[in-house]
């Protein structure tokens, strides 16, 4: 069972729907996004209100579920100088949605993901990695955070190419030689070579821990990508 949708976040869902859908399409962004049962009556900020809270308590990922019903508020083109009511309302939404999320350790992430806090060092590699417009690498990353916990070998197969891609980047903004084998331990130990990061030429206990770290990290990504299939 995933983690649920906290009850703040509830309400504050529940208002943005009410105002921005009719009946008919609150019914059909529900069933888009798997919701289950039939939809509750009432109206519509009871409807809304009344089906996130079945999300919690029937669905195996609410926060899955979450991620689809405000996908398209979150990633659609926010109105300049928003008119009406429910334009002002998605633009305050928005605004506030970090900060919201944030106080119960969530974030939300394009392509309709809502993350945990375990994410947190993730989110900011798909960042830089965003920025040098590398669209297989961010698909990447929306696969292993998809898959993270209904299919965890799926999800280290995604970081194993994450790894993959962005060290590719870093080869080749460095002119480095490509490895024969381009595999990850092939392109990481490319990637370390040039910038030095061998424990045995580091004094500093601290570095070291550290080095070793990213040592067994990406030898261990590597190794469980290899027995995926056993």
């Amino acid at each position: 069972m995933g983690r649920a949708i906290p009850q703040p976040i509830i309400a504050v869902i529940a208002d943005l729907i009410a105002i921005k859908e009719t009946h008919a399409t609150l019914d059909s962004l529900f069933a888009y996004a798997d919701a289950p049962g039939d939809p509750p009556d009432g109206s519509k900020h009871v409807k809304a209100l009344e089906w996130l809270r079945r999300i919690n308590k029937e669905s195996d990922e609410p926060l899955v579920i979450l991620g689809r019903l405000i996908e398209n508020y979150m990633e659609s083109e926010l109105p300049p100088e928003p008119y009406y009511e429910w334009d002002k309302k998605r633009v305050d939404f928005v605004k506030k949605a970090p900060e919201l999320f944030g106080r119960y350790g969530l974030s939300y992430v394009n392509g309709g993901y809502i993350t945990d806090g375990g994410s947190i060092a993730s989110l900011s590699l798909k960042e830089a990695i965003q920025k040098r417009n590398t669209p297989a690498v961010e698909m990447e990353f929306s696969r292993a955070l998809e898959n993270l916990h209904t299919d965890p070998r799926e999800a280290v197969s995604a970081a194993c190419n994450i790894l993959e891609s962005t060290f590719k980047i870093f080869i080749a903004d460095e002119n480095l030689q490509t490895p024969a084998k381009q595999d990850l331990q092939g392109l990481w130990k490319t990637v370390r070579e040039h910038l030095g990061l061998d424990t045995k030429a580091v004094e500093d206990e601290d570095l070291k821990r550290i080095l070793s770290g990213l040592y067994s990290l990406t030898d261990g990504i590597g190794s469980l990508r290899m027995i995926l299939p056993s």
